[in-house]
């Protein structure tokens, strides 16, 4: 078995594929060093989430001014038994899985017996995140046969599995990660790994006033501020560069003209950092920034245009009292 497909498996119904190699590493710091080397300089989101990054996340989500977690759960759970209805031998695929919280809603809606004829295969590129959530859904749904995959869904299509009865999940508005032109190609490569009535769930966040928006992502606590920052501490580990947090701002705002939050980090002084994959020192002024995030934020025109382009049908978006997130339900023609 090649290093790209290593298997473990544990006593229980799971196994974990790695599907990240040191091709993936490569491929990594290239796209960091680009980035970095770009005239307006950015790190790809993906970055934020090592082990610490993953921490700082859940507590993020814990906040009283981040809507979008608790919101997207309430969604899931006031139409859980909707979602689950047909659910029988099917194959779940959660993409960017981190914890366990949202699946954990929809199996909960299903009975022992669904649930034994079930497959669930969480894909994330953190594998402590990975290890974490299958553990603790081994003791929650002992009967559940699980088969993670460590890997980058952006950059391999060909971990999901060609099985009957798909059940794709993509949480957390992950989507509003990509530019328009990105999630349209994301959207058009899942729907063809689909076959006609596989599922498509997809958590979007909405459109809404500036104020809850800027809100959710200034939080007073300034654990937002910590988990931007901590991106540079994942690319010194694969730049082996020399970062130093402190010396940087966390910045976030509303973008009106694209429909998006953006998160910068301003450096608040000159600084030359060095990097053996660097051919020289990479060099920023006082106050110029990186650009980590956009956050898109959808109107229910834009979620059924994802559909437009793709042989997808919008079966169903389902959302919250105050329209402040959706779950949309796309289905394979």
């Amino acid at each position: 078995m090649t290093n790209k497909e290593a298997e473990n498996t544990t006593d229980q119904a799971i196994t974990i594929r790695n599907f990240m190699s040191e091709t993936d590493i490569e491929i990594q710091r290239n796209e960091l060093i680009k980035g970095l080397s770009s005239e307006n300089k950015y790190i790809s989101s993906k970055y934020f989430y090592d082990k610490k990054g993953s921490e700082l996340f859940e507590e993020i989500t814990k906040l009283e001014e981040y809507y979008p977690t608790r919101t997207e759960l309430s969604i899931l759970k006031n139409n859980a038994q909707i979602l689950t209805k047909n659910f029988f031998d099917t194959n779940i695929i959660e993409l960017g899985s981190g914890d366990c919280s949202k699946i954990s809603l929809l199996l909960k809606a299903m009975t022992r017996n669904r649930i034994k004829t079930t497959t669930y295969t969480p894909v994330d590129v953190s594998k402590s995140a990975i290890e974490k959530s299958i553990n603790q859904l081994a003791v929650k749904f002992p009967d559940l046969k699980i088969k993670a995959i460590t890997a980058d869904f952006m950059h391999h299509s060909n971990f999901i599995p060609d099985v009957k009865n798909k059940v794709i999940c993509f949480f957390g508005s992950t989507i509003g990660n990509l530019n328009r032109s990105e999630a349209k190609e994301f959207i058009k490569n899942t729907a063809n790994k689909m076959s006609p009535g596989d599922i498509f769930l997809l958590g979007t966040d909405m459109v809404k006033d500036i104020k809850i928006l800027e809100k959710a992502y200034n939080d007073k606590l300034k654990i937002t501020a910590a988990f931007n920052k901590n991106i540079l501490n994942q690319v010194n580990k694969l730049l082996k560069t020399d970062f130093e947090t402190d010396f940087f701002e966390h910045i976030a705002f509303f973008n009106k003209k694209e429909s998006r939050i953006e998160m910068h980090l301003k450096a608040k002084t000159d600084m030359q950092i060095s990097s053996p994959f660097l051919k020289e020192k990479l060099k920023l002024k006082k106050n110029e920034t990186i650009h980590t995030e956009n956050s898109h934020k959808f109107t229910k025109e834009r979620i059924r245009e994802f559909a437009e382009f793709t042989n997808l049908k919008t079966a169903n978006i389902f959302t919250d009292k105050n329209q402040l997130f959706s779950l949309v339900q796309y289905i394979k023609l």
